[in-house]
């Protein structure tokens, strides 16, 4: 709830919060709520139940409106090299909020999906990115394909992390604009997409071990690689 009032990409018409409701994170809800100039309205425990719809609540709903997205060259900074990541392919909505939360953490500078994607299931990811994908500034394109073409041509390095002919991604320069295409566990990274990349990163492990990282582990290790020799 917190993140949706500060956030530029989605309309918060109005907090709806349970009457008997009065503690220190409620009035500091309360607060941004007034500083967004959003209406707040005290209703009984029945009524909220019936706004959340079944969905656990707290004794805060609001109603919103849909998650605004930006333009592929909204995400590109006028100040620093862009650092923008691809998530593709993710099938479990917690799985994208947390991929999504480690990446807000480490600075990327914007987030691109496909059209159909887990922004639908709005609250659960909200919950599982700690409010990071309110925030995070994202764009559409119809595949990553079509994301790596257009970043290319605005001078972006084009990276995935995949195991064939990879480099350890300590050793490689991560400090140029860069795009880098995190895909899911099952689906992983298309041969076409491979074929257009500039970069391919492994993540080395500590001990012969032969299954891949989940998408949530692989997006903090790579996003803070990034961040690391960028701060460095």
């Amino acid at each position: 709830m917190a993140a949706a009032l500060q956030s530029p990409y989605r309309d918060v018409q109005v907090v709806y919060v349970r009457a008997d409701r009065d503690d220190r994170a409620l009035r500091w809800l309360e607060h941004r709520a007034r500083e967004a100039g959003v209406p707040i309205e005290r209703k009984t425990g029945e009524d909220i139940d019936a706004l959340a719809e079944g969905s656990s609540h707290g004794g805060v709903v609001a109603l919103v409106g849909e998650r605004r997205t930006v333009e592929l060259a909204d995400l590109l900074p006028a100040d620093r090299p862009a650092f923008v990541v691809m998530l593709d392919g993710i099938e479990d909505p917690f799985n994208f909020g947390q991929a999504v939360r480690s990446l807000y953490a480490c600075g990327v500078d914007g987030l691109v999906l496909r059209p159909r994607n887990w922004l639908s299931a709005a609250a659960t990811v909200a919950r599982s990115s700690a409010g990071a994908s309110e925030l995070i500034p994202t764009a559409i394109a119809e595949s990553a394909e079509e994301a790596a073409h257009f970043f290319q041509a605005k001078g972006l390095t084009i990276a995935c992390a995949t195991e064939d002919e990879s480099v350890p991604v300590s050793q490689a320069d991560l400090t140029h604009p860069l795009f880098l295409l995190v895909g899911g566990e099952k689906r992983g990274i298309t041969r076409s997409f491979l074929r257009q990349a500039d970069l391919r990163l492994e993540i080395p492990y500590g001990r012969e071990f032969r299954q891949s990282l989940g998408v949530t582990a692989a997006a903090a290790i790579l996003g803070y690689e990034v961040m690391r020799q960028r701060m460095g």
